[in-house]
């Protein structure tokens, strides 16, 4: 599968986990690994029987923050341990699957890189999932498995999420590092940015206010730490005063961490850095954790707080597709 793009009754995702192979595939097929990350945001899991051999099922019950069971039972068609998975999703024993999964791991310098193509009955079915997947929070899934991988490797809790957008790596780096282009899609829904002081560069900082039709205005600084073109951009992120930049509190969240940092990695849509598949597309992946001394509310705050921040990256990144379209 390596290589080749969707077709239309196809919907591909691809994913690159700073894992090894044999972690990925674990926390994929190990019931109790895979209750810690599988399902949107705001889900959890109740494993009921796993065989996961070909002619082999899975049956588990998703819980949805509403209160909603969704009773599922996976057919395992394929099975190579490290390599591939080919099963049947969404069924159960009263209703047919709603397309079948191939899955594949390889390793790329010790990461993995993770394809998977969700096939379906017709173009049209296709685009229905595709539009019900995004409005369920559904590619969140791959965010929090990120977000499981970083906790075992590192310990650290980190906010993860992606978005493809339709444009060139060199659009999108644009995109983060130019003050007019990022004020006019950054803020969250209902606010505007102004930049008050915009250095974007290694060792730079920027100075800005983000407000509303209400009033209400926040101030904040970033301070730029790393800036590979037009791969990679680190920064660090702190709410401030008007007048000196003095360090101040979230101003509706007063346990909120201090210092946050975040990492933008900018990669051609299916490859990683160096192998580019669609040179028309740029996937975007924020990974957001706390930043020096962190108290454990602060911690906690910040690890309850996942799902209003995807949230808010996803208003941001609507923002940003529709300002593309007009760029």
């Amino acid at each position: 599968m390596a290589g080749k793009r969707s077709k239309p009754n196809e919907i591909y995702i691809t994913r690159i986990y700073d894992a090894p192979v044999s972690v990925v595939w674990d926390a994929w097929t190990d019931p109790a690994k895979v209750a810690l990350w599988w399902g949107p945001r705001g889900f959890t899991l109740t494993t009921h029987s796993k065989d996961l051999r070909v002619g082999g099922s899975w049956a588990y019950t998703m819980h949805g923050p509403d209160g909603v069971d969704y009773e599922n039972k996976t057919i395992y068609h394929e099975v190579e341990k490290h390599s591939r998975l080919v099963y049947d999703h969404g069924g159960n024993d009263d209703r047919p699957p709603l397309f079948r999964v191939t899955v594949e791991f390889s390793e790329i310098k010790g990461k993995t890189k993770m394809e998977m193509t969700m096939a379906l009955a017709t173009p049209e079915a296709a685009v229905q999932t595709k539009a019900f997947i995004k409005k369920a929070g559904g590619d969140s899934t791959w965010d929090r498995l990120a977000e499981y991988l970083g906790k075992t490797s590192s310990g650290k809790e980190k906010f993860v999420i992606n978005r493809s957008f339709a444009v060139p790596l060199e659009t999108m780096f644009d995109m983060w590092t130019d003050p007019k282009h990022v004020a006019q899609w950054l803020p969250p829904t209902g606010f505007r940015m102004e930049y008050l002081k915009a250095d974007i560069r290694p060792g730079g900082g920027s100075f800005y206010c983000m407000m509303n039709d209400t009033g209400i205005k926040m101030y904040g600084r970033a301070q730029y730490l790393e800036i590979v073109r037009p791969y990679r951009i680190v920064y660090t992120q702190q709410f401030c005063d008007d007048k000196n930049e003095k360090v101040t509190r979230h101003p509706m969240a007063p346990t909120w961490p201090a210092t946050m940092l975040t990492v933008v990695t900018l990669a051609v849509e299916g490859g990683g850095e160096d192998e580019g598949e669609d040179e028309g597309r740029t996937r975007v992946t924020i990974e957001w954790e706390t930043h020096g001394d962190v108290m454990p509310e602060e911690l906690a705050t910040f690890v309850a707080a996942r799902g209003g921040m995807t949230q808010g990256w996803t208003g941001s990144f609507d923002k940003l597709e529709e300002y593309l379209l007009r760029v």
